[in-house]
């Protein structure tokens, strides 16, 4: 906590979507804090959940630029696409959809038994082949595969086998007929990286809330094709319980196992990923508790903060990371929880850029200068509270949190 009358402030925003990146609205907050704040120090920190945009808010707050690869997309057509590295080098960011992601194949019908994950892998050996990286964080969602990660571990070289030795079908429609895996051709380097998978959801692997049963319609599977792939993702986690000496009903069970068409599932047990909350795989990366641990003032925001914002979202990881006594404003495009849902999650205030009866598309056009007259707003009601809070030592952390 700074002791001076010039507060630290820290704005680390997840995107607005379809309005202003995470580094956009950052700067946008950070504009008008400045208003208020003139000799404040200001950073600048975009975030994101582990979902789509986080490369982007990742590069963004390394000071780097994406990276380029040849790949296939899901359905195995050539394609281009973007990851990144950290500025040592050692951490490398992939979007699992644009080596699997549904956009891409949107322009042809559903082929949710054939879609794999071999594009994915492609990224993956690409920064394989840095001989500084020893990490890959993995963001995944948006997929149009259900295939457990198969795909992918196909890329770098596994081969998934029937009862004759024969590889199998890529994508959903072999998982069924795996029998066993050989790993012999493995690239060495996928066991020697540490890998961390982010997922936004806790979805198990199988059964009524399984990556099939749940994920496979968006995917344009039928419900026997539903059952043909939950079915399958069964199998492989057998194959793959006797490979990792794991009970298959525990990782048919696993919380978040059905992300991404079941994606965790094969890189658990063949690689050790570790699976966690996409928000937690951010923040770590980005060491935000100590980079937020002097600061008096936190402003948050996304495009929506409602009760999704306190499951593990953006604006719930930066309040647990933010000391307990600082403020932490959030800015959203709108605001569904109440004052009393605010205080009770340890936000100090949250505040809406509408500023009055506006349509979408105006409030869309006029984000970047919304974000930031709003955040000036928010700021201006601080204006003479925040230097009492970082002076006055008898102030209990609470109400220095809640600030009035």
């Amino acid at each position: 906590m700074s002791t001076t009358a010039a507060p630290r402030i820290v704005c680390v925003p997840d995107s607005f979507k379809g309005s202003a990146s995470a580094a956009e609205a950052a700067a946008a907050m950070a504009r008008g804090a400045r208003q208020v704040f003139g000799a404040a120090e200001i950073l600048e920190l975009p975030f994101a959940d582990g979902g789509e945009g986080t490369l982007e808010a990742l590069l963004a707050a390394w000071g780097r630029t994406p990276e380029t690869v040849e790949i296939h997309d899901a359905l195995g057509r050539p394609a281009t696409a973007q990851y990144g590295r950290s500025a040592d080098g050692r951490t490398g960011v992939i979007e699992a959809a644009q080596g699997n992601g549904l956009p891409q194949v949107s322009d042809v019908a559903p082929q949710p038994l054939r879609a794999d994950t071999f594009g994915v892998g492609l990224i993956a050996r690409a920064l394989l082949a840095e001989p500084d990286c020893t990490e890959i964080l993995l963001c995944i969602g948006g997929s149009a595969s259900t295939d457990g990660g198969t795909g992918l571990l196909r890329a770098l070289g596994a081969e998934f086998l029937d009862a004759t030795g024969t590889p199998v079908d890529p994508g959903g429609a072999g998982l069924g007929e795996i029998s066993s895996v050989d790993l012999s051709a493995l690239e060495p380097r996928a066991r020697q990286v540490r890998w961390r998978v982010a997922v936004d959801v806790d979805n198990p692997l199988t059964g009524e809330r399984g990556a099939a049963a749940v994920f496979g319609p968006q995917k344009g599977a039928t419900p026997e094709q539903v059952g043909l792939l939950d079915a399958g993702l069964a199998r492989l986690a057998e194959v793959l319980g006797v490979m990792g000496e794991t009970d298959p009903e525990q990782l048919c069970a696993a919380p978040g196992f059905g992300a991404a068409g079941g994606m965790p599932l094969a890189l658990t047990v063949l690689l050790g990923a570790q699976v966690l909350p996409g928000s937690q795989m951010v923040a770590e990366a980005l060491d935000l508790q100590q980079t937020l641990a002097r600061a008096d003032l936190v402003i948050t925001g996304e495009g929506s903060l409602d009760a999704q914002s306190l499951g593990g979202k953006v604006v719930q990881a930066v309040q647990r990371c933010a000391p307990p006594e600082a403020a932490v404003l959030v800015i959203a495009g709108a605001v569904q929880l109440s004052a009393e849902q605010c205080r009770a999650a340890g936000l100090t205030a949250a505040f809406s850029i509408a500023p009055g009866a506006a349509s979408l598309p105006d409030l869309l056009d006029r984000a970047v200068e919304l974000i930031t007259d709003t955040t000036a707003q928010a700021c201006g009601l601080l204006e003479h509270h925040l230097p009492q809070a970082m002076d006055s030592a008898e102030t209990n952390s609470s109400a220095r949190r809640h600030l009035p």
